[in-house]
């Protein structure tokens, strides 16, 4: 993914506000800004995580298994929740598997299906990341008061929610 580092500001894109009349730069300078943070601090928790061999979407996969009662979950049901396709899945688990963070357990009444389990490695390599992963969140996330911090939450859900206007 191109991430902008050198963001444009209202006399640049005032350029544009020129030629495109509807462009409200305002809105636009608030965008990029949003697509900024979100990129920046993506980058910051893969560098983050390298540091405990994951990156996120291994990461993430460990977390949804640890959110099963069981531990366990269907390649394709961890697909669907971590918004990637089953390929893409596939070549996480593959890396798990290698890594011995995860096992693959085939169903005894139909041998065609398999689940995922987390196993104790895994559980204790996130044992390892979590605790140091809040204090790093708790750190970031000090800045905002907690009036601003529920705010904050209510303004991304407004703009997660009108968000298919890009479909």
């Amino acid at each position: 993914m191109l991430q902008l580092k050198d963001l444009p500001d209202s006399k640049v894109l005032s350029k544009f506000a020129e030629r495109y009349p509807d462009a409200d730069i305002g809105n636009v300078i608030n965008f990029l800004t949003l697509l900024r943070v979100g990129s920046d601090l993506s980058s910051e928790l893969d560098n983050f995580l390298a540091g405990y061999g994951l990156l996120q979407g291994r990461w993430w996969v460990l977390i949804l298994l640890m959110r099963e009662q069981d531990l366990m979950s269907t390649p394709s049901s961890l697909a669907e929740k971590a918004g990637v396709s089953r390929a893409t899945m596939t070549g996480l688990i593959d890396g798990l598997v290698r890594e011995s963070l995860v096992k693959r357990v085939t169903n005894v009444d139909d041998r065609r299906k398999q689940h995922i389990k987390l196993t104790i490695l895994g559980q204790e390599r996130l044992d390892e990341v979590m605790p140091e992963y809040y204090r790093r969140v708790a750190e970031l996330m000090k800045v905002l008061s907690p009036s601003q911090g529920e705010d904050l939450s209510l303004m991304l859900k407004k703009l997660q929610n009108n968000s298919d206007v890009f479909k």
